[in-house]
């Protein structure tokens, strides 16, 4: 923390709840900035506010008692800073695309924080925006909306226009470094409680985020650590890398650690009062709640040296990773992962061929994954663990050691026969295949595959075999 603190009262905010204060806490930023940097101090209180403009150098504290609430342009008088024009949003959707239609942004900065204890009150944002401009629009959505009709799209998908003025993220950082995000409660965070694009140095610690859409989205990040935090989400994923194309250009993310995190997805809002409800069961991408540690959809670039250790899934989807945009996803290490209540596949390994990118983005690669010590309970029992390549592109280097998975059981001899189409360019999810021909592991297209002290087993019976390939080599031991 900065020694120069600078009080957001003392440039006219009022935490009242009812003022604007967004342009107290702009002109409090700046002061610092123009001082070589500090600390701007939020009080007790309730600091209604459209966009804030982070500056280098400087920490916002959010003080025991005080919260961050983010304004609605519906009903407050106001917007917040308009989308950058510019913007590509051919290969990724709005959401990515943008950082300063946000409560809080930064833009090219350096050695900045954002710290607690108090909270972000994100009630004024939307967690909506249009998809991609991408022309082809193969595998843009997950096969489980095939249904939904159009007015049922438009609904979740708004036309750019529509977003003028309004926010649709909690924090938007692209292009920083030196970045530091600590001990802070965020409720309902928009399209990302915490978008980071392009970021170098990047910690999270001590986090508590329960939101309508994503949590955590690290993109093109390097030399990331996100630590001890609890994402609920029950509509998208609670922390997921990317490498999407909204720099304009394919960015790995790599050397990154997620550990001693919780991911759930329990009704929204009742991790935070602490009542776990269970009423909601499907996201609306009509598969079953989200939650889970996902790597991809976006995949321009590649994802390296990665690490996911002791983190704990409830009531979520299982771990994913996934690369279906040309990018290779390398070097992986996942280890003392629990999960109870998983509401699809406890693991999906995916190389597919969306190839949504600029003319000649070809097929990636997924190779070198360690997973160990994983231990889940309550599974779906539609869908086995599931390592899934192409012909001609094989996942390589997979070994799965001391894994137990315990699955419903139920599955029949219909299903064991099933053969699910490759589906090459669709978009990746674990209902993807529908029910699968195991119920507990299915290999295909993939190469070393090594199994150490593996157990699967179901509750009641199923009259798939536990483990099924198909033009795979799995060794076991």
């Amino acid at each position: 923390m900065n020694g120069r603190i600078l009080d957001v009262r003392s440039y006219g905010a009022r935490g009242d709840g009812r003022t604007i204060d967004s342009d107290a806490v702009n002109r409090a930023i700046a002061a610092a900035a123009a001082a070589g940097g500090g600390t701007v101090l939020f009080p007790a209180g309730r600091y209604l506010c459209f966009s804030i403009r982070l500056a280098s150098g400087i920490t916002l504290l959010i003080d025991r008692d005080a919260v961050m609430e983010a304004a609605d342009p519906a009903h407050h008088d106001g917007r917040y800073d308009l989308p950058e024009p510019g913007a590509a949003q051919l290969y990724q959707d709005f959401g990515h695309s943008h950082w300063r239609n946000s409560l809080i942004w930064g833009e090219d900065l350096d050695g900045i924080a954002i710290a607690g204890p108090g909270r972000i009150d994100g009630t004024g944002l939307t967690r909506d925006g249009p998809g991609a401009r991408w022309r082809r629009q193969t595998g843009e959505r997950p096969l489980s909306m095939a249904g939904m009709s159009e007015a049922e799209i438009r609904a979740l998908e708004p036309a750019a226009e529509r977003m003028n003025g309004l926010g649709n993220k909690a924090i938007a950082l692209k292009n920083c470094r030196g970045v530091a995000l600590r001990d802070f409660t965020i409720w309902k965070g928009g399209h990302f409680a915490i978008l980071a694009t392009g970021v170098d140095g990047l910690a999270i610690d001590n986090l508590r985020i329960d939101t309508d859409r994503d949590g955590i989205d690290l993109d093109c990040v390097r030399n990331a650590h996100v630590s001890n935090c609890r994402v609920n989400t029950p509509n998208d994923d609670a922390i997921v890398l990317k490498s999407s194309f909204a720099l304009g250009a394919a960015r790995a993310t790599e050397n990154v650690v997620v550990e001693h995190c919780t991911v759930t997805g329990f009704d929204l809002g009742t991790m935070l009062d602490g009542r776990f409800g269970r009423t909601q069961d499907l996201a609306p991408d009509r598969d079953r709640v989200t939650g889970r540690i996902k790597l991809g959809t976006e995949s321009n670039g590649d994802f390296r040296n990665i690490v996911i250790r002791d983190c704990r899934f409830e009531r979520s989807r299982g771990l994913a990773l996934e690369t279906v945009d040309g990018g290779t996803i390398e070097d992986v290490e996942i280890s003392g992962i629990t999960m109870a209540e998983v509401t699809t596949a406890p693991l999906f390994l995916r190389l597919g061929a969306r190839r949504r990118g600029p003319e000649g983005t070809g097929t990636g690669a997924l190779r070198r994954i360690r997973i160990r010590d994983v231990a889940a309970t309550g599974i779906d029992p539609r869908f086995a663990a599931t390592i899934a390549g192409l012909p001609g592109h094989d996942i390589e280097d997979v070994t799965l050691r001391d894994v137990r998975l315990v699955y419903g059981g139920g599955g029949t001899a219909q299903d064991a026969a099933r053969s699910p189409p490759l589906l090459a360019d669709a978009y990746p999810e674990p209902s993807m295949f529908g029910v699968t021909p195991a119920f507990g592991l299915w290999v295909r297209h993939a190469r070393g595959v090594r199994l150490k002290d593996v157990r699967l087993e179901t509750e009641t019976p199923d009259a798939r075999p536990a483990i099924v390939t198909e033009d795979a080599e799995v060794a076991g031991e």
